[in-house]
This record gives structure tokens, C-alpha cells and sequence, in this order.
């Protein structure tokens, strides 16, 4: 059951935040890049001294440049300092980004199998797991 819910939205992306009593669900959907990221590491910053849990929920995304990935890096910061604990629910684009940036895994990664907040929250918005396609092997 959410609490309350906040929106903001900039150049090519939308950020949300939906406030649960277990925790904080915030999103963003749309495209990360130079030109906005710093606006999604601000939303976050902003919203995690309510809270001390928060899932970052990017499973919207359909771009992140490396400026997103820096911003990343400033929410993992602005979490630890605040205590707060926190992962994200990457995108296919999320998960390329870390694939080549964040190999080692430094950042923290649920999903909704995992996650009862980002489940709840994924189910509100309508989203669905992609299904499996099956290739027929060549002969």
C-alpha cells in the first residue's frame, strides 16, 4: 500500500517516488543522460531522509549514458552516508551500462522475484517480465 506518491519530470525522463512502510520505491523512466542525470542523483538525495530502504527502479529506462552511471555512483554515496540501504532494478540498457562499467558488481541489483517493494511497485505500473522466445536450432 503506498503512502504517498511525488513526481518530476525532465528532458527525455520522468522520476517518481512512491512511499511504502517498509521502504521507498523511486523510478525513472524515459532516457538518462548528460543533460538529466544529475537531476535523477538530486530526486534520489532528496527523497532517502525519509526512508531507510529504497529501490531504485530503472526498469523503465531505455537509454543510460556514462553521466547516468556516475550518477549511480553519487546515489551509492548519498545512501551509505545517509544509512540508508538501497538496490537497483536495472533496465536491459542498465544492465549493458554495468556490464562495462561496474564489472566487479559494486552496485547493488535486485529484481522483483527478490523484492516485495518492487514487485508491488511493478505490478501498479503495469509492467511484465519479458517472455522467453524460442529459436529454433539450426540444423
Amino acid at each position: 500500500m503506498s503512502v504517498a506518491q511525488s513526481w518530476q519530470q525532465c528532458r527525455t525522463a520522468q522520476f517518481s517516488v512512491q512511499w511504502h512502510a517498509s521502504g521507498t520505491v523511486i523510478t525513472a523512466d524515459g532516457e538518462l543522460d548528460a543533460a538529466n542525470s544529475d537531476q535523477l542523483a538530486s530526486y534520489v538525495q532528496r527523497n532517502v531522509s525519509r526512508t531507510k530502504r529504497v529501490i531504485l527502479d530503472l526498469r523503465g529506462l531505455e537509454f543510460i549514458g556514462t553521466a547516468g552511471f556516475s550518477a549511480l555512483h553519487r546515489i551509492n554515496v548519498a545512501c551509505s552516508f545517509a544509512q540508508v540501504h538501497w538496490a537497483m532494478a536495472p533496465s536491459a540498457a542498465v544492465w549493458r551500462l554495468l556490464r562495462v562499467c561496474d564489472p566487479d558488481g559494486t552496485l547493488p541489483v535486485t529484481d522483483e522475484l527478490d523484492e516485495p517493494l518492487l514487485k508491488a511497485a511493478g505490478w501498479a505500473k503495469g509492467y511484465q517480465r519479458p517472455l522467453l522466445q524460442l529459436v529454433p536450432q539450426a540444423r
